[in-house]
């Protein structure tokens, strides 16, 4: 069994179809209702066939792939720790339903807008740094910090963006969430992150020797996350309401107007639960960058102690 590798996929990462494969199993929902009990197994069971390079008693290709997907799912990649539920990548489309849901449903009133912005960006702020790059720790101070402005800044889109679109045809006022999402998600992902953006993430060659910190990498990273997320959040944002607002001017819901908000939940459900497989796919999770666009301190070493390499390679989160 020397032929599976445990640290790649078992889908080509080079095509965009590959990726998505490996995102959809992933990111799969079920992954995060695993007990506890259930992820220890599977760390044991992964960290054993590490060691050891034999199938485990039971269990064939199948089985352990099944497995490492359980593992890959609940346990960060550069830390090894295991990530807090609501962070991790699996929890993403049960709790952007409900999210998305409240947001395109209660966006009329002020009170409204701030809790649900608040909400979802909290949520992201827990996602972001759960999924971050390398393996510092952030200090207490700079995480509180970073999560104040990247709330604060969300906030503050979502209510210019709504004063700004009360004439307007409801239509528009049903996409305020979604471009307060595009506009808090550049300043979220960055904030949460901005120990990466501080200290510089690691980077490797391809045959895994870590050779330093790199700054510009943890920029490009997050800049390839901020493009994915917003993608991400796209069709369940501007679909749905685009779709539930012909719906409602047809009179679909003229006798239950209570069939609204499940209708949109479903939506919002079925467009969350592919688009997060299929954003996350757009970019490979190991990224690659020129050692020339290197930080000038590291790319004067990299070259220097590795002069046959002209990329470095890096995990840029999710």
């Amino acid at each position: 069994m020397g032929d599976i590798n445990l640290d790649k996929p078992p889908y080509d990462q080079g095509t965009y179809m590959g990726r998505a494969k490996h995102f959809l199993r992933l990111t799969n929902p079920i992954n995060a209702f695993a007990s506890n009990a259930e992820l220890e197994e599977a760390k044991r069971i992964v960290t054993e066939f590490r060691k050891s390079r034999k199938m485990p008693a039971g269990y064939n290709a199948d089985k352990l792939w099944a497995t490492k997907y359980l593992y890959d799912s609940a346990f960060h990649p550069d830390t090894g720790e295991k990530m807090i539920v609501l962070g991790r990548m699996s929890a993403q489309a049960p709790m952007n339903t409900i999210i998305t849901g409240c947001m395109i449903t209660f966006y009329k009133t002020t009170a409204a807008i701030v809790f649900w912005q608040w909400v979802n960006q909290t949520f992201n702020a827990v996602v972001n740094y759960t999924n971050r790059s390398g393996d510092a720790p952030m200090p207490t101070s700079q995480l509180i910090a970073s999560y104040c402005a990247a709330c604060g800044g969300a906030l503050s889109t979502a209510l210019f963006l709504n004063s700004k679109v009360k004439n307007m045809n409801p239509i528009y006022a049903r996409l305020v969430p979604f471009a307060a999402v595009c506009g808090a998600n550049f300043i979220n992902i960055p904030m949460m992150r901005s120990g990466e953006l501080i200290n510089g993430t690691p980077v490797f060659t391809a045959d895994n020797t870590r050779v330093g910190e790199s700054k510009a990498a943890a920029r490009y990273g997050i800049g390839l996350v901020c493009i994915s997320r917003v993608l991400m959040a796209l069709p369940g944002m501007t679909v749905t309401p685009i779709i539930t607002n012909i719906a409602i001017n047809k009179g679909v819901f003229c006798r239950r107007p209570s069939m609204v908000v499940p209708f949109q939940l479903f939506l919002v459900g079925l467009c969350v639960t592919f688009a997060t497989p299929m954003c996350c796919a757009i970019f490979e999770q190991r990224a690659s960058i020129s050692v020339d666009r290197l930080d000038e301190e590291l790319k004067t070493k990299v070259k220097k102690n590795y002069p046959k390499t002209k990329e470095v390679y890096f995990n840029k989160g999710l």
